[in-house]
């Protein structure tokens, strides 16, 4: 059979879009390399760790995409190499990073901030550069949760974050739990904790960031307000439990949210139900499947649900949150939340790429 050409090879990859762009591949000098031969195409494509956790999803897209267009060749070769895109800063602050998240929830003792942790963990084992904020003032508990202890360092006015070492890099922290003694509790009123809040974003060392992961205080409240005057936040992400007296409060977070023009990424449904052990027997201990439908009616995605397991308070205890990505039963749940959520992002770009030129590295 004949050959394919260079154009008929490009033309194909014209239709992929850069999860992070939103635009075709062939625009911002994304595609590295094409080779075909009779029987065989090979193409180096080139993608930003912003969209780590999709690289593999891209690479089958091509690979189906070129198998489609050239069913008489055998053997289709998809390379993925690192496209380095730096983000610009955002807002007043300063801040270096591609996407702003919150993950709040409309009442506490729901598990948000161990499914903020959990995002921001998984997100850098996928290959992002992610920092996490604990922004919950009065009950910082993230430093628990990664193992994190110590008064940060100031280095040329900077404050360093403390950094949780994963085998992708490390993950960059900073909360006010690092500031104050344990058992301390903080009696701050609105203007304080504006200044708190607005400091940790401007003066700690965060570097470039794919992902700054906001840990929120429960309920409604400043902190929203902050977060929205001082830097452009991709959205929210909304935590809760089936229970119904969960579900209202979560409508309340989600009506906060909006009034200050944050978008809602999804909802994620935490301690959604309890998988037995001993006998397989699934026992929906809060109901079940309320955030899914609350998510339905008030048109938001649903990023996923994440069972009560033992291992995953074990962890949280500990301050090893990093370990329930070891365990075979939790990991599922938390990268599917995350797949989702990078997926949504980058079909949103897809839909309404970005109106500035990007650079072409």
């Amino acid at each position: 059979m004949s050959i394919p050409e260079s154009d008929a090879i490009l033309a194909v990859l014209k239709g992929i879009a850069d999860p992070e762009s939103g635009r075709p591949l062939t625009e911002t000098g994304q595609v590295h390399t094409v080779d075909a031969g009779p029987d065989r195409i090979a193409v180096t494509i080139g993608l930003t760790s912003h969209a780590a956790i999709l690289h593999q999803q891209t690479k089958g897209r091509v690979e189906e995409l070129l198998r489609a267009r050239f069913p008489g060749i055998t053997h289709v070769e998809v390379t993925v190499a690192p496209h380095d895109r730096p983000p610009m800063k955002l807002g007043q602050i300063g801040l270096e990073a591609k996407s702003v998240i919150a993950v709040g929830s409309g009442k506490g003792g729901v598990g948000k901030s161990t499914i903020a942790a959990s995002i921001a963990i998984g997100l850098a084992l996928a290959g992002s550069r992610v920092g996490l904020l604990d922004a919950d003032v009065y009950g910082p508990s993230v430093p628990h949760l990664l193992g994190l202890s110590g008064r940060p360092q100031i280095e040329d006015g900077k404050i360093m974050p403390a950094r949780l070492e994963l085998p992708t890099g490390s993950l960059p922290t900073m909360s006010m739990g690092f500031l104050v003694p344990p058992g301390e509790a903080v009696v701050w009123r609105g203007p304080m904790l504006h200044g708190a809040i607005t400091q940790m974003l401007r003066d700690t060392a965060w570097g470039a960031l794919d992902y700054l992961i906001i840990d929120m205080p429960p309920g409604t409240g400043d902190i929203a307000l902050t977060l929205s005057q001082v830097l452009p936040l991709t959205g929210a992400v909304v935590v809760c439990t089936p229970q119904e007296v969960a579900l209202i409060d979560a409508v309340k977070a989600i009506a906060m949210f909006r009034k200050v023009n944050i978008p809602v990424l999804g909802m994620v449904e935490n301690m959604s139900f309890f998988l037995c052990p001993d006998n397989g027997k699934r026992y929906d201990i809060f109901g079940t499947g309320g955030a899914r439908r609350t998510a339905a009616e008030l048109d938001i995605p649903f990023l996923g649900d994440v069972p009560i397991q033992i291992p995953i308070r074990e962890h949280g205890d500990a301050g090893k949150t990093v370990d329930n990505y070891a365990d075979s039963q939790s990991r599922p749940y938390l990268e599917a939340i995350c797949q989702r959520l990078v997926g949504n992002l980058a079909a949103a770009h897809a839909a309404r790429p970005p109106l500035p030129s990007l650079p072409v590295l």
